[in-house]
């Protein structure tokens, strides 16, 4: 008798959550099983039906491409179970912007799919591990959290992956929305949401380009790196610009020979908030470089 739970499927792939400071490196190195760390999680049972999936123990930097490709599929033939109501995903906190950013690009979001970490090991006082995954739990199983694509939770908030980054190299609420902040938050086990989010198309593939660069533009800058992508074949470049998207005028022809090559060159801009614009048009502004063929 009794309602049935939902089922949630957390699928560990590493990260700090599964970690231990191991005594002779006094280190903390991937150490704890799915079952340990789950064990941690007091009560769950009561709340959701979960199935476990170890991916792997990637510590964050570790994550790539290829294995975020991997995870996608994976993740994309769970969420396609009848019998699976979401999935939650462990990873390491250094990258887990970029695979949470990747899988909300690419997947379908009928079913919450639910990205957690924690900032300290298994072994460090205050070890977040547990309340962090049980809060994500309690996301994934929440009808709030449908159509909202892949979401972030830790120290009991929900930020969505389009607008999360990890802003702090150690405090507990490391990951923010800074724009307009969190989604929503996890209280007494539920989810509640203040926000929707302005859903974007997605990009169903199977497949990446590898040759793609990112430069960071600061003073002083000349053409040297954009032209060291140019010769090792790059496929594109993303330049990260100052203010609305402007360059120092020293690196306005290393950009024209990279699109002299039809290599696409892509404009986003350093600082952390608002959009690029084509609003200058001094050498190097952003409006001379759009006439010249920048994205």
């Amino acid at each position: 008798g009794g309602i049935s739970l939902k089922k949630v499927a957390v699928v560990f792939t590493g990260g700090t959550i599964s970690m231990k400071v191991d005594k002779r490196l006094e280190a903390a190195i991937p150490a704890m099983s799915s079952q340990e760390i789950l064990s941690m999680v007091t009560n769950i049972d009561k709340f959701a039906d979960v199935e476990t999936i170890t991916f792997g123990k990637f510590p964050g930097p570790h994550m790539n491409p290829d294995r975020i490709m991997e995870l996608n599929q994976l993740v994309k033939s769970l969420i396609a179970r009848d019998d699976i109501d979401g999935v939650v995903i462990t990873h390491g906190t250094d990258s887990i912007e970029e695979t949470a950013f990747f899988l909300d690009l690419s997947l379908p979001d009928h079913k919450p799919i639910v990205m957690v970490a924690a900032m300290r090991n298994g072994s460090e006082l205050g070890y977040d591990g547990p309340s962090n995954l049980s809060a994500a739990i309690c996301t994934a199983i929440s009808d709030q959290a449908r159509g909202k694509g892949v979401l972030l939770v830790m120290n009991n908030e929900i930020n969505s992956a389009q607008e999360v980054t990890k802003t702090h190299t150690m405090s507990l609420d490391t990951f923010k929305s800074m724009e307009f902040g969190p989604l929503g938050i996890i209280d007494n086990d539920e989810a509640i949401f203040y926000r929707d989010i302005v859903r974007h198309p997605h990009i169903d593939t199977d497949f990446y380009v590898k040759d793609v660069y990112l430069i960071k533009s600061v003073v002083g800058m000349d053409s040297e790196f954009i032209d060291f992508c140019i010769t090792k074949g790059a496929k594109g470049i993303i330049i990260e610009g100052m203010g609305r998207g402007n360059l120092p005028p020293e690196m306005v022809p290393g950009v024209m020979r990279a699109i002299e090559k039809n290599i696409r060159v892509v404009m986003v801009s350093r600082c952390p908030m608002g959009r690029v614009y084509d609003s200058y048009g001094y050498e190097g502004g952003g409006k001379m470089l759009r006439n010249a063929g920048v994205i």
